[in-house]
């Protein structure tokens, strides 16, 4: 699809949006990135933090992929991503908080349960 689009769009108009519905939207982003690395400046994404949202035309949409997700996945393949990622974090539990709705986020689940972890055997040694 990236290829057929950029036959008629610039690069710089184009963006990839990817929903989790069926799990594949980290994998949709690498591929995208794959195919874009020749395409200097295109946006891959627009995550949200713990992807609290779902989609009126997609009955069933988990909603878009969660930031924590895709900004884990590009700092571990060496991406220069700008995020800090404990902050994100930090955000991601802070709304699942607020909605009263547990997080969608992978990563951000695992690295907030591992950061409580990790103060809990500080104040163990206390």
């Amino acid at each position: 699809m990236l290829e057929s689009v950029l036959k008629v769009v610039p690069a710089e108009k184009v963006a990839v949006h990817c929903h989790d519905t069926y799990g594949q939207a980290l994998a949709n982003i690498q591929r995208a990135l794959d195919f874009l690395s020749f395409h200097v400046g295109v946006p891959v994404s627009h995550p949200i933090p713990q992807s609290s949202g779902g989609c009126p035309y997609a009955p069933g949409a988990t909603g878009n992929v969660a930031t924590e997700d895709v900004a884990y996945m590009l700092q571990g393949a060496g991406y220069e991503t700008g995020v800090n990622l404990d902050k994100l974090v930090e955000v991601g539990h802070w709304i699942s908080v607020e909605l009263g709705r547990p997080t969608v986020s992978r990563a951000g689940k695992a690295l907030y349960l591992r950061k409580e972890n990790e103060e809990a055997k500080l104040k163990a040694k206390l």
